[in-house]
């Protein structure tokens, strides 16, 4: 059998090529973070020198310890924990109580109700008559000011909706029917355990927006209630404020500014750390959901 080629290429040599490329891109993606990572135990001085590239320079854990001696910094982790896991809950069944149904071909007003979420993708109301909506149904200071004003994703429920039209077996679901199964039924029991790939895509991106989201808990929510994010970028304009402040004392702010840069660095890690762990954990689901359907037989 004479070896395939691709585009003149035998089968071994575009292989390496392969390997060269991804590695390269790779590395490309994987330095920045890596770079914060070796930045945040470095001299700051050091850092803006040059002296900072593979290793650490001037080994330091100061700015750790100054992020992790405020008593807010525990608060703030808890919270983020919580509004995570709530809204990436309620986000997914939100996005599949309304996928569900726009997939079925003969529910009545279907593309009327498509086009009005579609609608939303790209028209809003703006930020102050959001805020008197949120403020008049009296969720100011409830962390439900983070989920219902966004209650459907409508990008991520379309994605799912075409995921259930086009990817999920029709002649099972027909079936399914034919024998007297419910709506309820066939979503409960078929659609969410043959969904459960997409799902995962689903959890991750509402993970990664709950956790980074900080805008909107300054806006609706207390100091009490700030998420990590929040909190973090708190202590980021405290260290600045006062390292500005400190421009008037004699030999204050050269050590103040140290300080301050190296916590831009640790603050960096310190709010990507959480998902970079749960990451691993959900990346087989992930691969999966987004090459679900690509290739059908």
């Amino acid at each position: 059998m004479k070896t395939q080629k691709l585009h003149g290429l035998s089968d071994k040599t575009s292989d390496i090529i392969l390997v060269i490329l991804c590695t390269a891109i790779m590395l490309i993606v994987l330095y920045p973070l890596f770079y914060i990572l070796i930045a945040s135990v470095s001299d700051p001085y050091d850092v803006y020198a040059g002296k900072t590239f593979f290793f650490p320079s001037g080994f330091t854990l100061d700015g750790y310890k100054a992020v992790f001696a405020d008593d807010s910094i525990l608060m703030g982790l808890l919270n983020s924990f919580k509004y995570t896991v709530v809204g990436t809950l309620f986000s997914v069944i939100m996005i599949y109580l309304t996928a569900y149904p726009l997939s079925q071909h003969n529910m009545p007003g279907r593309k009327l109700i498509s086009i009005f979420f579609i609608i939303t993708m790209y028209f809003g109301g703006g930020l102050i008559p959001t805020y008197l909506v949120v403020r008049d149904t009296g969720l100011i200071g409830n962390m439900w000011a983070l989920f219902l004003p966004g209650g459907v994703a409508v990008g991520n429920m379309i994605i799912v909706r075409n995921y259930i039209e086009h990817s999920l077996p029709g002649e099972v679901l027909e079936a399914a029917r034919i024998d007297g199964a419910g709506h309820f039924q066939i979503f409960f029991q078929m659609i969410i355990p043959l969904s459960r790939a997409i799902m995962a895509v689903m959890v991750v991106f509402s993970m990664v927006a709950y956790w980074n989201d900080w805008f909107t808990s300054l806006i609706y929510l207390t100091s009490e209630q700030a998420p990590l994010a929040l909190v973090l970028r708190s202590i980021l304009i405290q260290s600045s404020t006062t390292a500005a402040q400190a421009s008037t004392i004699s030999g204050g702010y050269a050590e103040l500014n140290k300080l301050t840069e190296m916590l831009k660095f640790c603050s960096i890690v310190v709010a990507a750390v959480p998902m970079l762990v749960v990451y691993p954990f959900v990346q087989k689901y992930f691969e999966k959901g987004f090459m679900a359907g690509a290739v059908k037989g």
